[in-house]
């Protein structure tokens, strides 16, 4: 029987390309706003958490002193290290494992950074622990993801169509279950920013190669929407939609 870091690591390490030229992961509102994060950020330690084919690795790497790229998949990793190599990043190197055991030391980062990777986590929390653990004192984390509008019936839709798509997926949390998680682990809230997340249907469910079966799953299930739920999504005729993200600022 697969564990869930089986079925992620299956899901991900065949389409590591994909990835990288992901219009959704390689650019965005989120990512522009995380630049005035890393102001000042000249001497920082970066652990990059969940790099997938390393967009935020790329985005950082000349502000910062080093940034590790992280993550379970091999072949992201090598996407991430060949593409560093041919821009010239020469401060990026990978690392693998899963981020609910960590394996560096303890407060080895200044900032930690994970974008559209912890809805795949088996146990957020635990990873939580970790970040908390391998950060310096002071140090900050930045989380980026899909959040959950929290309406039970928005919610519903939008975890029901996630894993339809991806059956690696966990949950979209909504930010007041963030916002305990982040407490249980000692984390405490600087800053929150909000954005809205365009999905274009046939890429997206292209990118998971989601089974047709399932691609009509979706279609059909959308099709059964109130207007409601229609609305605040922004669903077209095509099956594209618009989700929320929310950027964590954390310090330890």
């Amino acid at each position: 029987m697969k564990t869930h870091h089986q079925s992620v690591y299956q899901q991900f390490d065949e389409q590591a390309n994909s990835y990288l030229t992901s219009a959704v992961h390689a650019s965005g509102e989120d990512l522009q706003a995380l630049q005035k994060y890393l102001l000042n950020s000249e001497h920082s330690k970066v652990l990059d958490l969940g790099s997938g084919a390393g967009h935020v690795s790329f985005t950082i790497a000349d502000k910062v002193q080093s940034v590790t790229a992280f993550d379970l998949s091999d072949s992201m990793l090598e996407v991430v290290a060949s593409t560093a190599k041919e821009r010239g990043l020469h401060n990026i190197s990978t690392m693998k494992g899963n981020v609910e055991s960590l394996p560096f030391e303890n407060q080895t980062f200044d900032l930690v950074i994970s974008r559209y990777s912890a809805h795949h986590w088996h146990d957020v929390e635990q990873a939580l622990r970790e970040v908390r653990r391998v950060l310096k004192p002071g140090g900050r984390a930045i989380f980026i993801d899909v959040v959950s509008p929290g309406y039970p019936v928005f919610d519903l839709y939008l975890q029901t169509v996630e894993v339809l798509r991806d059956t690696s997926h966990v949950r979209d949390y909504p930010a007041g279950e963030w916002s305990t998680m982040f407490n249980n682990a000692r984390l405490f809230l600087k800053n929150i920013e909000s954005f809205r997340l365009r999905l274009e249907f046939s890429s997206w469910v292209k990118r998971m190669r989601t089974p047709q079966v399932l691609i009509d799953g979706i279609r059909a299930y959308q099709a059964t929407l109130s207007h409601d739920i229609k609305e605040y999504f922004e669903i077209d005729e095509h099956g594209s939609f618009t989700s929320d993200v929310m950027l964590f600022e954390l310090h330890k």
